[in-house]
This record gives C-alpha cells, sequence and structure tokens, in this order.
C-alpha cells in the first residue's frame, strides 16, 4: 500500500519545488499528537507523508486516548501539535494552558452521539431526565451531550454525567451501568455494528463548532510556514478515504482493530475536508460553546477562541476583551 501511495504523494499532491522550500524551512523535530480514529493523521502517517515532505525533520508520533489527555500533554511540551473536538481547547484554556489554534476543520454531525441501548425505553433525549449518562469530560461529546440536552428544554443538572474515558465508558454501556453513552466514531459505529446499540441524537442541528489543530505556542510562533505545511498534508492524506477507498478501509482497519465495515460506516459518516485557518465564524462559534460551558458551570472562566485577523507569518497575537485570550493562526 505504501509503495502504491507514494507516488500520488510525492508527485500530484506534492510539488518538487515545494519540498525544496518545505526542507529548507522545515524544523529539527515535530512531535505529533494524535488519535487513532483521526484518520487524516492515520494515514499520514502510515504512508510517511511527512517524512517523505521533510526529509530533514524527526517526526515522532505519540497516540492519545481522547482531546483531553493530548492538550495536558500539548501543555506541558510533550508534544508540539494535535488535533481535537471543539471543547478539550476550552477547557485547556480556563485551565490556563498556553496553546493557539492553527487550524480548523468544519462540523461533522454524523459522527458523533448519544447512544442507549437497543431495547432501551428512551425514544428521546428529554427522556434523558435522571439517567446515567456516560461521556469524556471535556470532550467533543461532552458539547453534543449538553446542547442535546438543551435542545430537549433540559439542563446538565437534569442528568447523572458519568465521566469515563471512551475504553472505560464502552464497558460501562455494555454492561449496562448507564443509561446512555456520549460519543464520537470510529466507537459508535463499532457499537452500532456489534448490536445491542441505537442511536438516540446526533449532531444534525446542534450547531456544534467542529475540530480544530492546536500548537504549543513556542512552537507556533517559531514554525508558522512549516505548520501549514504540515496541515496541507494532513488534508491530502484525509483526501485519499475518497481517492484510494477500499485500500485506505482495509488499512484503516488493521490500524484500528476494526472490522472493514465499521471503518466504512466510520468514513460515511465523516466525509473528507480541508483544514483551514480559523474563520471569524468559526472563531464567533467556539466563543458561543466557550460562554455555553460557562453559563452552565462547567468552566471557571470565559474562554476566547482563536480569531481571525489576517495577520502574516509568523503567528501574531491579538488581545480582545476576555478574563483571558488565546490565539491565532496564520493566514495563507
Amino acid at each position: 500500500m505504501r509503495k502504491l501511495l507514494a507516488p500520488l504523494a510525492l508527485g500530484g499532491l506534492l510539488m518538487l519545488s515545494a519540498l525544496s522550500h518545505a526542507a529548507q524551512s522545515a524544523p529539527d523535530a515535530l512531535r505529533i499528537g494524535y488519535q487513532k480514529g483521526s484518520v487524516s493523521m492515520v494515514l499520514a502517517k502510515s504512508h510517511q507523508l511527512l517524512e517523505q515532505r521533510y526529509p530533514g525533520t524527526k517526526i515522532s508520533w505519540v497516540e492519545f486516548p481522547a482531546g483531553p489527555q493530548m492538550l495536558e500533554a500539548l501543555n506541558v511540551g510533550s508534544i508540539d501539535i494535535g488535533s481535537t473536538g471543539d471543547i478539550p481547547p476550552i477547557f485547556a484554556q480556563a485551565a490556563g494552558a498556553d496553546l493557539v489554534y492553527v487550524g480548523a476543520e468544519p462540523p461533522k454531525p454524523k459522527a458523533e452521539v448519544i447512544l442507549v441501548a437497543e431495547n432501551s425505553p428512551i425514544k428521546e433525549v428529554a427522556q434523558l431526565k435522571g439517567r446515567k449518562v456516560a461521556f469524556q469530560r471535556g470532550s467533543s461529546s461532552h458539547n453534543l451531550l449538553l446542547r442535546a440536552l438543551q435542545q430537549a428544554g433540559l439542563t446538565f443538572n437534569d442528568i447523572q454525567p458519568i465521566y469515563l474515558a471512551p475504553a472505560d465508558a464502552r464497558a460501562a454501556f455494555q454492561q449496562g451501568n448507564v443509561d446512555a453513552w456520549a460519543i464520537w466514531d470510529p466507537y459508535y459505529s463499532a457499537a452500532l455494528q456489534q448490536g445491542g446499540a441505537r442511536v438516540l441524537k446526533d449532531g444534525t442541528d446542534l450547531k456544534q463548532t467542529g475540530s480544530f489543530y492546536l500548537a504549543s505556542r513556542p512552537y507556533a510562533q517559531k514554525n508558522g510556514a512549516f505548520i501549514e505545511g504540515v496541515l496541507q498534508t494532513f488534508s491530502q492524506a484525509d483526501a485519499l478515504t475518497l481517492s484510494q477507498r477500499a485500500q485506505s478501509i482495509t488499512l484503516l482497519a488493521k490500524i484500528m482493530g476494526l472490522p472493514e465495515a465499521v471503518i466504512a460506516s466510520y468514513l460515511d459518516h465523516r466525509p473528507p475536508t480541508t483544514i483551514t485557518p480559523v474563520s471569524a465564524e468559526t472563531a464567533a462559534r467556539q466563543q458561543q460553546t466557550a460562554d455555553l460551558f460557562y453559563e452552565n458551570k462547567l468552566v471557571p472562566k470565559k474562554s476566547i477562541s482563536a480569531r481571525a485577523s489576517g495577520s502574516p507569518r509568523p503567528f501574531r497575537e491579538r488581545n480582545h476583551e476576555s478574563e483571558y485570550v488565546l490565539v491565532f493562526t496564520y493566514s495563507r
């Protein structure tokens, strides 16, 4: 598979002149935090696309179970860049993490759901009142759940939150120890394929923000143009799920330890997208999400997301009226 895709990576996707420029401006090392379910990163890693584009840079990959753990590592300097859903950065900012938003992807509303048991009497979100709901605290599923409750006329205090990492939440759900499970793919596709679960609610019409790529402030300030190239490479890797779908499914199934049918369902729920700088619209949605969590007393202070400033590379901070501010992205 790697031989099949190498010409694509080095030919059609990456021009020789770009490779030459990239090699000249690349740093000595890049430590990437990723989750096994991050398709673009997993494919880029498997096909060594970054290693080919930046042969002089030592590329290291560190796997994490979820976004909150990844951003903890980013904050203490164990990694340089990572990708999470919309909520982990807000919790990290609320805890004073020194990170910057360097890219964004649009929401994938079909790739995150609230699950209940197939034979559960719960038919609508309003019936979660008083029920035990498992989810990763500070994750994008936390946002999905909060917004779904709000839409159904409930508050966060109306449920019994059970904070569990995905693997532990899956076990609790399968054993019947919780009434519902808010989770992202491929976990939920796997649960549906295995049987015994059904979707109560997905992210459709819940106005989620999407996903973000984040970097440590010092690394971003020194390597803005390089980070832009890294994100371009991730976008190119994501496109392989269309141009090389069958091969990508086989590869991802092997890496994730899941049946190919689960991976096919997962890819159907999350069409490939291009990573872009954080737009004003995306930043505004992220700020609204931060406000929602603050109003529900889920974060101690108001946080602010990256905003689109059109600032030239390298990265430049912009201060805004808020209790504290985090920053920013490059312009293309």
